[in-house]
């Protein structure tokens, strides 16, 4: 097995992977690998497919699944776009019939790109349909490289952050133009404000022993003042900004309230099933390229980048049951159809729970 890295332009050609923005496109780059294995051999004998999304990007391979049927797939099929796995059942075995090379990614990491790459696009849509304002305009918000970054979403400072309050995180925070030399934050002062370096660097400093001492240096990407506002503590650094740039700003109060599991009506798959029966509505918010080869009998496709343009059409007397592969797009959606008055129920742990798999996007 041998690894390289992969390009931009064949992320571009799978599915749904193609969907994400060109900067996004440029760090999941920097994260995934081509896996290059030789003809004859198992690529998933030594490395397994589960937690990863999966695409034969080159040569050819024979899938063998339960019950004995087979099937070879062609790298530079139209078939080959879509992950590997994802049209109904999973596949037993897999031989390389020649020299292949495989695109893995970390089903994790792609869940939350996706989701805040679609909701960021649907912030844009929207402002620029809405009346001017005053407000901070979103429109270029999903090509930041501070509060999108990859590194921000998975491991940082939203990692934990309830998906379902993306969107009004985007309309609370206020960009801040600063200097070089302002002070943002100061040593024993009350906790007030929440931030993250959109662009610009900055010096973190503790005075012990009546000496100021250098405790960080801070960049883009980098989030600061939570310490404060989690403990009811006093400031306990005090932040400068080297350079001059922008951070994006949120008060305590909001701070507090969108770092909280929103309120959601989770149904089980048994109890979802039981409201399908009884006339409830499935709701796929993932993309078309995705529910076409893996949908619940009865669902209509709403991917949740288009999930306004239902506002207004979906019947308010009948149910839904909003899903994806996580909880991710379907709690953002559910959250948003309920804020407009819509009885929609969010599918407990999504398509992976429900199918007893961690699969997918």
């Amino acid at each position: 097995m041998v690894l390289a890295k992969v390009g931009v332009d064949t992320l571009k050609r799978l599915e749904p992977v193609g969907s994400l923005s060109e900067e996004r496109l440029r760090e999941l780059a920097d994260l995934c690998y081509i896996d290059r294995v030789s003809t004859n051999l198992d690529p998933f004998r030594m490395r397994s497919i589960a937690g990863q999304t999966v695409y034969l990007v080159r040569g050819e391979m024979a899938f063998t699944y339960p019950g004995g049927a087979s099937t070879v797939l062609v790298g530079s099929s139209e078939e080959a776009r879509h992950p590997l796995g994802r049209r109904g059942a999973m596949f037993a075995s897999a031989k390389a019939i020649t020299d292949v090379e495989l695109v893995r990614i970390d089903d994790d990491l792609l869940d939350i790109m996706i989701t805040w790459d679609q909701l960021a696009a649907t912030e844009a849509a929207h402002q620029t349909k809405a009346e001017p304002s005053d407000g901070p305009s979103l429109a270029n918000w999903s090509i930041m490289s501070g509060m999108f970054s990859v590194s921000n979403l998975k491991y940082g400072a939203f990692a934990q952050l309830p998906s379902a309050h993306i969107e009004e995180l985007l309309n609370q925070f206020k960009p801040i133009k600063v200097k070089a030399g302002d002070v943002i934050i100061r040593e024993g002062s009350e906790g007030d404000y929440y931030y993250v370096i959109e662009s610009g660097k900055a010096r973190v400093e503790r005075l012990i022993g009546g000496v100021s001492m250098l405790l960080a240096e801070l960049k883009s990407g980098d989030a600061f003042g939570e310490d404060a506002l989690v403990s009811e503590a006093k400031r306990n650094a005090t932040v400068t900004m080297r350079t001059g740039g922008t951070l994006l700003r949120l008060d305590k109060k909001d701070f507090i309230e969108l770092l909280r599991e929103p309120l959601l009506h989770r149904v089980s798959m048994e109890e979802a099933q039981q409201k399908a029966l009884a006339g409830a509505q499935w709701i796929d918010v993932r993309y078309p390229s995705e529910f076409q080869y893996d949908q619940l009998p009865g669902a209509i496709n709403i991917p949740l980048s288009e999930i306004r343009n239902a506002f207004g059409l979906l019947d308010k007397d009948r149910e839904y049951v909003v899903y994806c592969q996580s909880e991710r797009r379907s709690s953002a959606a559910t959250f948003l159809l309920s804020q407009r008055g819509y009885r929609a129920y969010l599918l407990q742990g999504g398509l992976w729970q429900a199918s007893g798999e961690r699969r997918g996007g």
